[in-house]
C-alpha cells in the first residue's frame, strides 16, 4: 500500500474507532505503524521522526493542558495524537510534491472570504492573525507548497476529528480576547510553524539545505 494511502486511512479510520469505541487499538495500530516506518526507513527519516515527536508532543501538551485552546475527548493527549503528526507531515510533503510550483500562494487565498466572514461575524477572529502568519510562512518560508498543503490537509483532518468529538477547540482563546471556529479556520497555521522547526532541525543535524532535506527523503 502506497504510504498516501496508508496515512489517510489511518487517520480517517483512527479518528472514527477512538471516539466512537475505544483510543487503545488506534494507540497500537499507530505506534506499530510508526515503528515499522522507521525500522524500515533511511537514516534521515529516522532523525526526521525522532524530531516531529520531540516538537510535536511538548506542544500538543502545552496547547491542551497549558494554554486550554482545546480539549481532548478522554482529557489527556492521546499517544496515537504525536506520531499521528508524523503521517500528517509525511502525507503533507508528498502531496505537495505534485502541486504546481506557483500555485502556493493561491491556495490560502482561496481561505480569505472565510476569514472576512469569521471577523465580520466575530466568530473567528483569531483566522485573521493565522492567515497572515500562513501567508507569511509561504512568502519567505522555504517549502511554500508544503505549507499550502498542510492548511488544507489539516483543516481536513480537524473538521473530521472536532465532527467526531475527538477534541474540541474553544470559542474564546484563552490569554488572547480572540475568538475561534471549532475547528479555527487557519488551525494549519500550527502545523505549518511545525513543519519548518522539523525541516529546520534535520537541515542543521545533516549540515544540508533546506531545500534538499525532503527531496532526500522521498528519494
Amino acid at each position: 500500500m502506497r504510504r498516501e494511502a496508508l496515512y489517510v486511512l489511518t487517520i480517517a479510520i483512527g479518528l472514527f474507532v477512538s471516539a466512537r469505541y475505544q483510543e487503545w487499538p488506534v494507540n497500537i495500530w499507530c505506534l506499530g505503524v510508526f515503528s515499522y516506518i522507521f525500522w524500515k526507513t533511511n537514516r534521515k527519516e529516522r532523525i526526521e521522526m525522532i524530531a516531529v515527536l520531540g516538537f510535536a508532543t511538548p506542544m500538543e501538551l502545552f496547547f491542551s493542558e497549558v494554554w486550554l485552546i482545546y480539549e481532548y475527548q478522554r482529557g489527556l493527549m492521546p499517544l496515537f495524537v504525536p506520531v499521528g503528526h508524523y503521517f500528517l507531515f509525511d502525507l503533507g510533503r508528498r502531496v505537495a510534491s505534485y502541486l504546481p510550483e506557483k500555485s502556493s500562494m493561491p491556495l490560502i487565498l482561496l481561505l480569505v472570504p472565510l476569514v472576512v466572514f469569521g471577523a465580520i461575524k466575530g466568530t473567528d477572529t483569531s483566522a485573521v492573525l493565522l492567515i497572515l502568519l500562513t501567508l507569511g510562512f509561504v512568502q519567505w518560508g522555504p517549502e511554500p507548497r508544503l505549507y499550502a498543503a498542510m492548511v488544507w490537509l489539516a483543516l481536513f483532518m480537524e473538521l473530521w476529528g472536532t465532527h467526531l468529538g475527538n477534541w474540541t477547540w474553544a470559542a474564546n482563546v484563552p490569554w488572547t480576547g480572540l475568538t475561534a471556529w471549532n475547528p479555527p479556520l487557519l488551525v494549519g497555521a500550527f502545523y505549518c510553524f511545525g513543519d519548518l522547526l522539523v525541516n529546520l532541525s534535520v537541515a542543521k543535524f545533516e549540515g544540508q539545505p533546506m531545500a534538499e532535506v525532503n527531496h532526500d527523503v522521498l528519494g
